[in-house]
């Protein structure tokens, strides 16, 4: 089986091709320049992964929540090269799958990944270590303060990580804090490799027409999103 996943939610935007059962990953720079790198990232993937794009079975794409910029690019992308070459997309929600990604880096038995919303305000989620072995990996996602992200976290009385792609502006825990912090880094478009394998196989690709994203920010006027 052959996939193409890309990933530029947020902070980076990175392209991997899943071919044989080997993974060629290529990072670029960051997800704000993405309209001027992804397809270049795309097919510099391709080659490096000896794949023509004749031979993909699908496309896998960052779902969100993210940037709504990146978001709308990396679809856009995903959308125009599974409709040219009459091949099915699997969105792939992002927080689940950073959850996914940080079990080979952590022991917590929760695990709560953070993407950013509006400024001081995070989407994030906490996942039980337990039902991501097993597949499970739909939870209500919230949004709110780190402070609240620390709470739910401190709330689950297990041992926790929170993971996020760290940024300059990024409020890590403090030691001491109801949960630790493991850096996202790790987090590329090969993460999303074994959900998007997982629901190819279930049948749950989809027509590009039918694939949409999870931006979850309402713009209003005014300039402000809720």
């Amino acid at each position: 089986m052959n996939i193409l996943a890309i990933e530029c939610t947020h902070v980076s935007l990175s392209a991997a091709v899943m071919s044989g059962g080997e993974v060629t990953l290529l990072s670029g720079g960051e997800w704000n320049r993405a309209a001027e790198s992804i397809l270049p990232l795309v097919q510099q993937a391709l080659e490096n992964s000896h794949t023509a794009r004749g031979q993909l079975d699908a496309v896998a794409i960052s779902s969100g929540p993210g940037s709504f910029t990146a978001l709308r690019i990396g679809m856009s992308a995903a959308k125009g090269l599974a409709y040219g070459l009459g091949i099915p997309l699997v969105p792939v929600p992002t927080l689940p799958a950073m959850a996914v990604a940080a079990l080979h880096f952590t022991f917590a038995e929760v695990i709560v990944p953070v993407v950013p919303s509006r400024r001081g305000e995070y989407y994030y989620c906490c996942y039980r270590r337990t039902r991501l072995e097993e597949g499970f990996t739909e939870d209500e996602i919230a949004r709110g303060s780190m402070d609240e992200v620390l709470r739910a976290a401190g709330a689950t009385n297990c041992e926790a990580v929170v993971t996020a792609r760290r940024t300059d502006n990024f409020p890590v825990p403090e030691e001491g804090a109801a949960a630790g912090f493991l850096d996202a880094a790790f987090f590329s478009a090969a993460s999303l490799f074994p959900e998007a394998s997982r629901l190819f196989g279930l049948g749950s690709a989809l027509s590009p027409a039918e694939a949409f994203l999870d931006y979850r920010q309402m713009f209003v006027p005014g300039g402000r999103k809720e």
